[in-house]
């Protein structure tokens, strides 16, 4: 018999408001073109979209559904650490602009 598949709650909700925020898909954008270092010409802003974004989460956290990340310690604290990185990432937009 298979187990039903875990239910998502608080966590998973933040990642999916996460993956619905703008300036999580731009940041994305920008964190990929300087890992690769592509020109945004390359990869231009507005290139990921919320499915884009959630994919990389889950990908970043190791799971295969945000419902894992209530249950995954391991990949709760990742979303913590995506958080904080992002929150650092926007509050140095915003002394840039």
């Amino acid at each position: 018999m298979t187990q039903p598949a875990p239910k998502g709650g608080r966590l998973a909700r933040q990642a999916a408001m996460l993956c619905q925020d703008p300036a999580f898909r731009l940041y994305l954008d920008r964190r990929r073109r300087h890992k690769q270092g592509l020109t945004e010409a390359q990869l231009p802003d507005g290139t990921h979209n919320e499915q884009d974004a959630r994919d990389w989460l889950c990908a970043a956290c190791q799971i295969e559904s945000r419902a894992e990340l209530d249950h995954n310690p391991t990949a709760a604290a990742m979303l913590r650490t995506i958080k904080q990185r992002f929150t650092h990432w926007k509050t140095r937009q915003g002394a840039l602009a």
